[in-house]
């Protein structure tokens, strides 16, 4: 949770207007089909649970995201290994510049 609050600072520091955040799967998948979102970053691991199946629902929308883990590349699928990849931890230089790579996409 102090991680997440971190993050939300450091995005809210580069002028994020509205940020969501989601402990789980469900939680995201419910935000996403409620909201437009802009640009996503996924945890690869929440609490032992892949997020996979966001990704796989950002990309069908179209929505443009990155993932941050702790482990580097190992436990990204073959479909994932082209997506921006944040590796914890990270400053928010490192966070500004793939955000604004995913905004970039999303123009």
């Amino acid at each position: 949770m102090l991680v997440l609050m971190g993050i939300q600072d450091m995005l809210d520091g580069l002028g994020c207007d509205s940020v969501s955040a989601a402990a789980t799967n469900e939680q995201a998948i419910t935000i996403l089909k409620a909201q437009h979102i802009d640009a996503a970053l996924l945890d690869l691991n929440l609490n032992g649970v892949r997020s996979y199946p966001v990704a796989d629902l950002l990309a069908e929308r179209g929505v443009p995201f990155a993932f941050a883990t702790g482990y580097g590349g190992h436990g990204l699928r073959d479909v994932d290994r082209e997506r921006p990849l944040l590796t914890k931890p990270f400053v928010c230089d490192d966070l500004e510049k793939v955000l604004t790579g995913l905004l970039a996409i999303a123009e």
